[in-house]
């Protein structure tokens, strides 16, 4: 789970880059998210002990076998810092998000946060039959903010997020953009250290994109912390002094987005054409120039 770091500290070896004299905000140390899924792969349920197919048939329950979405990881962010997570559909980038924010507990390792971090979304508290301006102060609540200071917040959000009467109807009657622009307008609210963006971005008009953009780049300018999803790798190079190129829950190559993207782009081109080969060489060749930074961390 997610805890207040009091001191951990996170320094990177001499690879190729020097230890960091910026307060680390989020330590990821050895994190592992492994769940059970449904499979219907004999191969793969070979690997499911004799003891568990037996109790499944018995119970009359499809057999399930482990499926590891995060795979020990282990890296820290700093303040000041946007890093973008890149990588396919299942490469692990939510989870690793929602383990950040303490939403989900990892099957092993341990993450430390310096203050709660928020996730861009709140979307647990949000009820969907409730108007827009109802669930602007259930999001502030839920984020820890008092009835005064939730009051006090509703008419930046209110501004912010551009619904104009369309924020006294319930969430239920929003459009997918509609709903993520009351989403990142709640959890910006409150000018979180540490805020994590899954595909905000991507959804509303220009208006919004460049507004958003302004208010993340405020955060930072007060050495706040961001984690950014996206599927644009132009937004992810325009944001973002830091990527982490994630795939099947490892990190294949970290850096700066200039270097990463492009060679994300590139495995990402073969592996719609299904070249297993070239996408390989892809990723070898940026594990070896750009590798994940070594960080010792010290409690």
């Amino acid at each position: 789970m997610t805890d207040n770091v009091q001191s951990p500290t996170a320094e990177s070896t001499e690879q190729e880059k020097k230890p960091s004299r910026r307060n680390p905000t989020v330590v990821v140390d050895n994190v592992s998210v492994v769940y059970n899924s449904e499979n219907s792969d004999t191969a793969d349920r070979g690997e499911v002990s004799l003891k568990q197919r037996v109790a499944s048939r018995l119970l009359g329950r499809p057999t399930q076998s482990p499926v590891t979405a995060i795979d020990s990881i282990t890296f820290a962010a700093y303040e000041g810092d946007s890093i973008g997570l890149i990588g396919p559909n299942g490469a692990g980038k939510s989870t690793l998000l929602r383990i950040i924010a303490g939403a989900e507990s990892p099957a092993g390792g341990t993450v430390w946060a310096s203050s709660q971090p928020v996730l861009q979304g709140v979307s647990a508290a949000l009820l969907p039959q409730l108007p827009g301006i109802e669930n602007a102060r259930l999001g502030c609540l839920a984020m820890g903010m008092t009835r005064e200071e939730a009051a006090a917040a509703i008419p930046d959000i209110v501004e912010f997020s551009a619904l104009g009467k369309a924020i006294y109807r319930p969430m239920n009657t929003y459009s997918s953009g509609m709903a993520a622009r009351l989403r990142f307008a709640i959890s910006t609210a409150i000018h979180p250290e540490i805020l994590l963006v899954d595909e905000a971005l991507s959804t509303g008009d220009a208006s919004f994109q460049e507004k958003s953009r302004e208010r993340m780049n405020a955060m930072l300018d007060g050495a706040g912390t961001i984690f950014l999803v996206s599927h644009s790798l132009a937004t992810i190079r325009e944001l973002c002094n830091r990527s982490l190129w994630l795939n099947d829950g490892k990190i294949i190559a970290e850096g700066h987005p200039d270097k990463i993207a492009p060679l994300y782009g590139k495995w990402a081109r073969f592996s719609v054409k299904g070249d297993q080969k070239n996408m390989n060489n892809v990723a070898n060749a940026a594990n070896r120039d750009f590798p994940p930074e070594i960080i010792k961390i010290k409690n």
